[in-house]
């Protein structure tokens, strides 16, 4: 499925979002727009630069061996199940049907807020696409890879009134079993995100 354009300009400085910035565990039932998830996968991944070059994160060798998926229980106009993010066509593609909330939350350490997040974002790697050129240095590489990755997504998620908790409790077979993650790739962490409940701060480490 093709994604809306991402914005360019938004509305929050990014000294607003910095300072909003809070791990939310309690998820309003609001579904996600499909305009949002685009701006998030965009900020998460997405092309910045001409052609197929530059990424919103720096990538060691400009390697880029994350892959992100989507488990979606409730976005505008898109259907329950878990996607690939396609980052060259700025696309979803559905790799598995239905809504996999719940078990994606037992899979999580039976953390129960997963279960009711419109949307997950889990972000996997192939390590082999950066080990080949620096060896065991890559898996290093590959972990800050993924903490820019991850903040750009809180930090997207809270400039458009979202809330984002960052997840890494969590069984890694399990997950991929949940998430149909292809046999290459380890998952790395689990994001959550949808509307705050309440106000409702929360701890980042």
């Amino acid at each position: 499925m093709k994604l809306p354009e991402p914005n360019l300009k938004g509305k929050l400085s990014f000294e607003e979002a910095v300072k909003r910035r809070r791990s939310v565990r309690d998820f309003s039932p609001e579904a996600v727009s499909l305009q949002d998830l685009s701006q998030i996968l965009w900020a998460a991944q997405g092309i910045t630069g001409e052609g197929d070059f530059g990424r919103s994160c720096p990538s060691a060798g400009a390697l880029y061996p994350l892959e992100i998926f989507v488990a979606v229980r409730k976005v505008e106009r898109l259907k329950a199940g878990v996607y690939q993010y396609d980052v060259f066509q700025h696309e979803l593609e559905l790799i598995a049907r239905g809504d996999r909330s719940e078990q994606l939350a037992e899979a999580c350490l039976s953390q129960l807020f997963v279960a009711e997040a419109p949307i997950s974002f889990i972000i996997g790697v192939d390590y082999s696409r950066i080990t080949w050129r620096y060896g065991e240095r890559g898996i290093r590489y590959v972990h800050f890879e993924v903490g820019h990755c991850g903040q750009n997504i809180c930090l997207q998620a809270t400039a458009l009134g979202l809330g984002a908790v960052p997840i890494g409790a969590f069984w890694d077979k399990q997950v991929k079993e949940v998430v149909s993650i292809p046999e290459n790739l380890d998952p790395l962490y689990v994001i959550s995100v949808g509307y705050p409940r309440k106000e409702k701060s929360g701890r980042f480490s």
